[in-house]
Protein backbone atom coordinates (compact mmCIF):
# COMPACT_ATOMS: atom_id res chain seq x y z
CA UNK A 1 0.00 0.00 0.00
CA UNK A 2 1.71 3.09 -1.11
CA UNK A 3 0.96 6.29 1.03
CA UNK A 4 -1.22 9.29 -0.55
CA UNK A 5 1.63 12.66 -0.38
CA UNK A 6 0.10 15.32 2.01
CA UNK A 7 -0.53 18.29 -0.21
CA UNK A 8 1.09 21.61 0.96
CA UNK A 9 -1.43 24.85 1.24
CA UNK A 10 -0.97 28.27 0.49
CA UNK A 11 -0.31 28.91 4.04
CA UNK A 12 2.38 26.07 4.42
CA UNK A 13 4.18 28.88 2.36
CA UNK A 14 5.38 31.15 4.79
CA UNK A 15 5.14 28.79 7.57
CA UNK A 16 8.74 28.95 8.81
CA UNK A 17 8.22 25.39 10.37
CA UNK A 18 6.98 23.58 7.07
CA UNK A 19 8.31 25.97 4.42
CA UNK A 20 11.60 24.24 4.55
CA UNK A 21 9.41 20.78 4.14
CA UNK A 22 11.10 18.92 0.72
CA UNK A 23 7.38 18.95 0.05
CA UNK A 24 6.24 22.26 0.86
CA UNK A 25 9.59 23.21 -0.66
CA UNK A 26 8.89 21.90 -4.01
CA UNK A 27 5.29 23.29 -4.12
CA UNK A 28 6.62 27.16 -3.86
CA UNK A 29 9.49 26.41 -6.19
CA UNK A 30 6.83 25.34 -8.78
CA UNK A 31 4.20 28.26 -7.69
CA UNK A 32 7.18 31.16 -8.45
CA UNK A 33 8.08 29.85 -11.62
CA UNK A 34 4.98 29.70 -13.29
CA UNK A 35 3.96 32.99 -11.32
CA UNK A 36 6.65 35.35 -10.61
CA UNK A 37 7.58 36.87 -13.91
CA UNK A 38 3.84 37.65 -14.61
CA UNK A 39 2.88 38.96 -11.59
CA UNK A 40 6.27 41.06 -11.52
CA UNK A 41 5.61 42.35 -14.86
CA UNK A 42 2.23 43.68 -14.10
CA UNK A 43 2.89 45.19 -11.07
CA UNK A 44 6.82 46.40 -10.84
CA UNK A 45 6.14 49.91 -11.83
CA UNK A 46 2.86 49.71 -8.86
CA UNK A 47 4.86 48.04 -6.09
CA UNK A 48 8.14 49.62 -4.39
CA UNK A 49 9.52 46.36 -2.69
CA UNK A 50 9.98 45.07 -6.98
CA UNK A 51 13.80 45.15 -6.95
CA UNK A 52 13.76 43.44 -3.77
CA UNK A 53 11.42 40.79 -4.74
CA UNK A 54 13.46 40.62 -8.02
CA UNK A 55 17.22 40.39 -5.87
CA UNK A 56 15.23 37.04 -3.91
CA UNK A 57 14.21 35.41 -7.09
CA UNK A 58 18.32 35.80 -8.57
CA UNK A 59 19.12 34.55 -4.86
CA UNK A 60 17.21 31.15 -5.69
CA UNK A 61 18.20 30.63 -8.94
CA UNK A 62 22.26 31.09 -7.89
CA UNK A 63 23.69 27.79 -6.95
CA UNK A 64 26.05 29.13 -4.34
CA UNK A 65 22.70 30.25 -2.20
CA UNK A 66 22.50 27.57 0.65
CA UNK A 67 19.09 25.69 0.44
CA UNK A 68 17.69 26.50 3.30
CA UNK A 69 18.10 30.21 2.83
CA UNK A 70 16.72 29.32 -0.97
CA UNK A 71 13.56 27.65 0.86
CA UNK A 72 12.88 30.59 2.98
CA UNK A 73 12.78 32.88 -0.07
CA UNK A 74 10.76 30.56 -2.20
CA UNK A 75 8.20 30.67 0.54
CA UNK A 76 8.13 34.30 0.45
CA UNK A 77 7.98 34.86 -3.38
CA UNK A 78 4.98 32.11 -3.32
CA UNK A 79 3.25 33.90 -0.86
CA UNK A 80 3.63 37.34 -3.27
CA UNK A 81 2.24 34.88 -6.25
CA UNK A 82 -0.26 33.24 -4.97
CA UNK A 83 -3.90 34.80 -5.70
CA UNK A 84 -5.38 34.37 -2.12
CA UNK A 85 -3.13 36.45 0.69
CA UNK A 86 -4.11 38.21 3.92
CA UNK A 87 -4.65 41.48 1.94
CA UNK A 88 -6.11 40.67 -1.37
CA UNK A 89 -3.90 42.91 -3.90
CA UNK A 90 -7.17 44.15 -5.48
CA UNK A 91 -7.25 47.10 -2.48
CA UNK A 92 -5.73 49.92 -4.08
CA UNK A 93 -3.08 51.48 -1.83
CA UNK A 94 -3.54 48.63 0.51
CA UNK A 95 -3.43 45.65 -1.51
CA UNK A 96 0.42 44.98 -1.15
CA UNK A 97 1.17 45.81 2.32
CA UNK A 98 1.23 41.71 3.17
CA UNK A 99 3.43 40.97 0.69
CA UNK A 100 6.07 44.24 1.28
CA UNK A 101 5.58 42.76 4.82
CA UNK A 102 6.64 39.21 4.11
CA UNK A 103 9.71 40.70 1.67
CA UNK A 104 10.57 42.80 4.39
CA UNK A 105 10.75 39.39 6.75
CA UNK A 106 12.33 37.93 4.06
CA UNK A 107 15.13 40.29 3.83
CA UNK A 108 15.94 40.29 7.50
CA UNK A 109 16.16 36.19 7.99
CA UNK A 110 18.15 35.60 4.83
CA UNK A 111 19.26 39.16 3.37
CA UNK A 112 22.67 37.75 3.88
CA UNK A 113 22.66 35.56 1.03
CA UNK A 114 21.12 38.34 -0.91
CA UNK A 115 24.74 39.45 -2.98
CA UNK A 116 25.24 42.53 -4.41
CA UNK A 117 25.03 40.65 -7.77
CA UNK A 118 21.89 39.52 -7.56
CA UNK A 119 20.74 43.55 -6.44
CA UNK A 120 22.41 44.57 -9.62
CA UNK A 121 20.80 41.99 -11.98
CA UNK A 122 16.89 42.88 -10.04
CA UNK A 123 18.26 46.63 -10.80
CA UNK A 124 19.01 46.29 -14.50
CA UNK A 125 15.39 43.66 -14.83
CA UNK A 126 13.09 46.17 -12.80
CA UNK A 127 14.62 49.57 -14.92
CA UNK A 128 13.10 47.25 -18.29
CA UNK A 129 10.05 46.24 -16.78
CA UNK A 130 9.42 49.86 -16.55
CA UNK A 131 10.24 50.68 -19.28
CA UNK A 132 7.95 48.87 -21.05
Amino acid sequence: MTAKAKHASPTDAIDPEKALVPTVQRVNEMRVRKGFWPKLRSTASRIPFAGQALAAWYATQDPKTPMAAKGVMLGALAYFVMPVDAIPDIFAGIGYTDDAAVITALLALVGANIKRRHRDQAEDAVQRLKAK
